[in-house]
């Protein structure tokens, strides 16, 4: 793209965002009006006014940077290795013994002081 064309892209840029911020008033006005209306007519009205304004949103400089983001996001997220199931099952078992572990000695230093203050205070 050229800087002429950019400047054009964001001189429009308001303009979009004033549209997709009149879609979603329109969604929430809309759906308070019909209120008596079956509520799948709704739901539908309220999916095709989102994509819509989603549409218009992804067409901004804001919106096309957010979905390179999302792209990105899901392309890093694909490279994370998992646990298995049995690594998983393991690291919460040692995890829960080492709160009961942790509760106990707690608890026993707990009663401890309170016998020692117990027997202070008298």
């Amino acid at each position: 793209m050229t800087p002429k064309s950019e400047a054009q892209d964001s001189r429009f840029d308001l303009l979009k965002w004033v549209a997709v911020v009149a879609l979603v008033v329109v969604g929430v006005v809309g759906n308070q009006y019909y209120s008596a209306s079956p509520i799948l007519y709704r739901v539908i009205a309220l999916l095709a006014l989102a994509a819509a304004a989603a549409f218009v949103a992804l067409q901004t400089a804001k919106g096309k940077s957010f979905f390179a983001l999302a792209k990105e996001a899901r392309t890093e997220i694909r490279k994370v290795v998992w646990p298995t199931r049995q690594e998983t099952m393991q690291t919460t078992l040692i995890v829960v013994a080492v709160v009961l572990v942790m509760a106990l000695l707690l608890w026993g230093l707990d009663s401890l002081l309170g016998w020692l203050i117990s027997l202070i205070v008298g």
